[in-house]
């Protein structure tokens, strides 16, 4: 069967010719790359992708299909999608439909057949862009008008996409087995595996919207204060960061994932900035600088922390000392935050691993324990109860 034509157009004016998948129309976001292996639907269903046209460097795509137990939010949120080579036949027994349906379903815009290696070392040398996926009718326009659409789109950085893909209205999430506190989790995109992980430690879990205010938090009396990942660029976040800054000043204890990392590091007086092109895989090397172990950690990041590695620094917005926690041994890019004066961490990778490896569970397990300490008046640890080493002296032996 012959497929329709469809075209990726970069805002540099590189083209690439292909054929129609999913849905028809046109799709305009960032062009990224994804380096997972496994896991499309946990990809497609991240909401951190919202605004983002993803390329799968793997070349073989669909051939598990998709099925009702693995996504990990309502739907498809990716802008657009790029794939090599997508699987004709679907082949695993808890598959109930085709990847192509799902991205019609939702009216997701790709392309197949093209180059996804040439495209991959485009955006990895000239960074993320602008860019465009043309099938269908729009696939007929012009090269002008196409490069026009393109170039006249939004930029990601200054974008805020958190009103997109937060819950319209807070829902909870029961504690699994003892109860150990009432978690309030602000949804910036959180992933259904999150709030799993973090209810089985026994956090009744509150999933409240991205714009809830500082008076109505304090009416819920959440024990501890969970930001979620998700898309966007953390300096168009004022709200969620001064909502942040007052719960710091309460004690009250506070874990990030991602985007919560991002929002943590201005919430201390950190600048942010953008990566010219993220790190978006289930294979990223991150060292924690607490244990000295080395972690492979999933990650979806376009932004990044900057703060000084190997030191203890004064935050500049007066909450205490801080110091990184971890960082990535591809690019020294900052991974994590902990404040050593009030009960705050995270990290910017994804310790849910949906999909990925493990080697970052025991987040969830530091946080529960964390706001045990805090109701049973035990010293706080932000880090981990036996480490006793400050990390900025494990980094200088590392290093």
């Amino acid at each position: 069967m012959t497929r329709e034509r469809a075209v990726l157009v970069l805002e540099d004016g590189t083209r690439y010719d292909g054929r129609a998948y999913g849905a028809r129309g046109r799709s305009l976001g960032e062009v990224v790359f994804a380096t997972g292996m496994t896991g499309y639907q946990e990809t497609l269903t991240d909401p951190s992708y919202a605004g983002q046209i993803v390329v799968q460097t793997a070349p073989h795509i669909g051939n598990t299909g998709v099925n009702d137990e693995d996504p990990e939010s309502r739907r498809i949120w990716v802008a657009g999608y790029v794939v090599r080579d997508p699987s004709r036949v679907v082949s695993n027994h808890r598959a109930n439909a085709t990847l192509d349906d799902h991205l019609v379903r939702d009216g997701i815009v790709g392309i197949s057949g093209i180059d996804t290696r040439a495209l991959t070392r485009r955006i990895r040398d000239a960074g993320a862009m602008k860019g465009g996926v043309f099938s269908g009718a729009d696939a007929d326009l012009s090269a002008d008008e196409q490069l026009r659409a393109v170039r006249e789109q939004a930029a990601m950085t200054g974008a805020s996409f958190s009103s997109i893909v937060s819950t319209p209205e807070t829902y909870v999430v029961p504690a699994v087995g003892e109860q150990i506190g009432k978690l309030a989790v602000l949804d910036l995109g959180v992933k259904a595996s999150t709030t799993r992980y973090l209810a089985e430690r026994g956090f009744e879990v509150h999933v409240v919207p991205q714009d809830i205010t500082a008076a109505s938090l304090e009416a819920l009396a959440p024990d501890a204060l969970f930001y979620s990942n998700g898309p966007g660029d953390p300096a168009a976040s004022d709200a969620q960061v001064s909502l942040l800054q007052e719960s710091l000043k309460t004690g009250r204890p506070f874990f990030g994932i991602c985007f919560g990392n991002q929002l943590l590091g201005r919430a201390l007086g950190f600048g942010t900035y953008k990566l010219p092109f993220g790190h978006r895989g289930i294979n990223q090397p991150v060292l924690d600088t607490v244990t000295g172990k080395v972690e492979i950690t999933s990650q979806n990041h376009g932004f990044a922390v900057d703060a000084p590695l190997g030191e203890v620094i004064e935050s500049p917005a007066g909450f205490g000392r801080v110091e990184v926690s971890h960082y990535s041994l591809n690019d020294q890019v900052v991974e994590g935050l902990r404040a050593l004066d009030v009960p705050a961490f995270s990290v910017q990778y994804h310790p849910e691993a949906a999909a990925g490896p493990h080697d970052s569970m025991y987040l969830f397990d530091r946080f529960a324990d964390l706001v045990r300490a805090r109701r049973e008046g035990r010293p706080l640890d932000a880090a981990t109860a036996d480490a006793t080493t400050p990390a900025a002296d494990i980094t200088k032996e590392a290093n």
